[in-house]
């Protein structure tokens, strides 16, 4: 007995929070783009039929993504609400945000880089990389950017770049492509310098927000409270409350919530733990708590919820 439960605990240690890049690609298409690929990053062209794949994922991924559109159009279903996106739009995909592609057109194509999560933490640039995935938030309230002519020409020409090396033989492949991953982070910040148009929104209230999604990957699970996050950022409960409403129109309390449907989610869909299990991992009280909690967010049981995946 005590031996399955060891076993249990392993297992439940184990399970993945949701898919990494790499296992998130082997859903989509079955086979590694390349060989010997590390799933840190990686770059394609997309067409339609490429960008449907996602939904195999159904947001399920811990890794960031950058989709600067070339031609046609593609709307997407996101937190609930539908956006399209047109020619020189930059779309930004950060973890934990749920989204599922609709529609698009014949002649959609597109270039999208693709950044794990876990590279991005142990990368230099994860400041930049956050600040960039959440500025767009902050100050418009939506995932994208409309970016002039010469701004997304030359992204485009950097990405192109970025393809070459990784299916290039080069000596220095590994070192060449955070090098132009780091310039690329650079770049994405300067152009957002230019092209977010000035808000109300202070600089300081900017950080704290930022500083705050930036620490809900890592500690979500673990805290469900206000005052941990507040702590961490040495600041009080209210001011952070007041920081995150002022920003978004959202409590702290909806963005931690977010995060803990999304895995729930995950946990119930791809795995074969029990309700229980998920309610354990999940650090809730119980699985009553748990099961509350889940029908009062989604409108369902975790049970409905499994039944109709």
């Amino acid at each position: 007995m005590l031996s399955e439960t060891i076993q249990m605990k392993k297992n439940l240690y184990l399970c993945n929070a949701m898919y990494s890049l790499k296992e998130a690609w082997l859903r989509m298409y079955g086979t590694e783009p390349i060989g010997n690929w590390d799933g840190k990053i990686y770059c394609k062209e997309l067409n339609a039929d490429d960008t449907f794949r996602t939904n195999e994922t159904r947001g399920y991924m811990t890794a960031y993504a950058f989709t600067l559109v070339r031609e046609g159009w593609l709307t997407i279903l996101y937190n609930g609400r539908k956006m399209t996106l047109c020619p020189n739009d930059l779309y930004i995909y950060s973890p934990g945000l749920a989204v599922t592609v609709l529609d698009a057109s014949d002649d959609y194509h597109s270039i999208a880089l693709l950044a794990d999560e876990g590279f991005v933490i142990e990368s230099p640039t994860v400041h930049d990389l956050v600040h960039i995935a959440y500025q767009p938030l902050v100050q418009l309230h939506e995932p994208k950017l409309l970016l002039p002519d010469d701004y997304a020409r030359h992204l485009a020409g950097q990405m192109h770049e970025i393809i070459g090396y990784l299916h290039s033989d080069h000596m220095y492949k590994g070192q060449i492509l955070n090098m132009l991953y780091a310039v690329l982070m650079l770049d994405l910040q300067d152009i957002q310098g230019k092209v977010i148009p000035h808000t109300s929104i202070p600089s300081r209230i900017e950080a704290i927000f930022i500083d705050f999604i930036r620490l809900l990957p890592n500690h979500f699970v673990q805290h469900h409270d206000i005052p941990f996050y507040a702590d961490q950022l040495n600041i009080s409960t209210v001011y952070l409350s007041r920081v995150v409403k002022q920003v978004t129109g959202h409590t702290v309390i909806d963005y931690i919530n977010k995060f803990l449907i999304m895995e729930a989610s995950f946990l119930l869909t791809t795995t074969q733990l029990s309700i229980s299990q998920v309610a354990s991992q999940l650090q809730f009280a119980d699985t009553a708590s748990f099961s509350k909690f889940f029908l009062r967010i989604t409108g369902m049981t975790p049970t409905q919820f499994k039944e109709q995946a």
